[in-house]
């Protein structure tokens, strides 16, 4: 259960409740009142991933996702991009991920960042601050929440690479779009604007440029005001629920339910409508 996933944090990560602290500069860690932001921050290189950004990602987003401390996570980019994919430089010097270099290990993925990202219950909001492309855009396809800078775009440009979208777009986007729309993107290989990518759904809100930020820690802010146990259950049944049928998806909401009822919060969430105040949700 979600419950006993979350206290298991302190036995798993002792140095969880202590520091955030990235072992890499190219992945810029800060927590604030229980918002975790995450900066991929390689800006000479449009924050193309490599080996040590991967590793840090997925590390950090494992720990954030048992931490009880954390409510939101962040994830953005620093400089004009929020990330153009692989880095296909290092990639051919022999530094980068590791993608087809060691034959069929390379489908080991359960700690990769789009499979991690994937199996996360806390809520996830990408500041999508300017281009995504590649993997890119298929890890900010992965986060639940997309608001984008006005200068953002979505690069679907597999197609006119040879490839195809292999870190999660190739599911998000029927599940995101609908066949027809998804088909539209992925097939045509266009570079899609901010306003675009609105009106196609792939982004629930386009700001400012300097309001991006801002505007991303207040919706965060709103979530991490919620009963947090909840936020992650709600996100927890939904996922899962994609790939059930109805009556079995209503079965594991109703076990999900159980615990929640035991809950510190929903004596709390209770008490405060009574009382007409605002709650205040302890994450227990």
């Amino acid at each position: 259960m979600l419950v006993d996933d979350t206290l298991a944090a302190t036995e798993l990560f002792p140095e969880a409740a202590v520091t955030y602290a990235s072992s890499t500069e190219e992945l810029l860690v800060s927590l604030d009142e229980g918002i975790l932001t995450l900066t991929l921050n390689r800006p000479d290189r449009m924050n193309a991933i490599n080996g040590p950004m991967l590793g840090e990602l997925s590390r950090v987003l494992q720990q954030a996702n048992i931490d009880p401390e954390i409510r939101v996570v962040i994830m953005t980019g620093a400089g004009r991009g929020f990330c153009s994919g692989l880095d296909l430089k290092q990639q051919t010097e022999g530094n980068g991920a590791a993608v087809g270099r060691r034959g069929y290990q390379l489908f080991d993925l359960h700690n990769s960042p789009p499979v991690v990202i994937n199996r996360m219950d806390k809520p996830m909001i990408c500041a999508l601050n300017g281009a995504a492309a590649g993997y890119g855009m298929d890890m900010a396809l992965g986060c639940d929440i997309r608001i984008a800078s006005e200068n953002a775009k979505m690069g679907a440009v597999f197609a006119k690479r040879g490839v195809l979208p292999e870190s999660g777009g190739c599911w998000y986007l029927p599940r995101l779009l609908g066949w027809a729309r998804a088909a539209e993107v992925a097939f045509m290989g266009d570079v899609l604007d901010a306003k675009k990518s609105l009106e196609l759904g792939l982004v629930n809100k386009v700001v400012p440029h300097d309001d991006l930020m801002p505007e991303t820690m207040r919706w965060a802010r709103q979530i991490a005001k919620n009963a947090p146990l909840s936020v992650q259950s709600t996100k927890r049944m939904m996922r899962l629920g994609m790939d059930e049928p109805f009556e079995a998806a209503v079965d594991h909401i109703y076990l999900q339910l159980l615990p929640l009822f035991g809950s510190d919060d929903f004596k709390e969430g209770l008490a405060a409508f009574a009382e007409r105040r605002e709650p205040s949700f302890k994450g227990r």
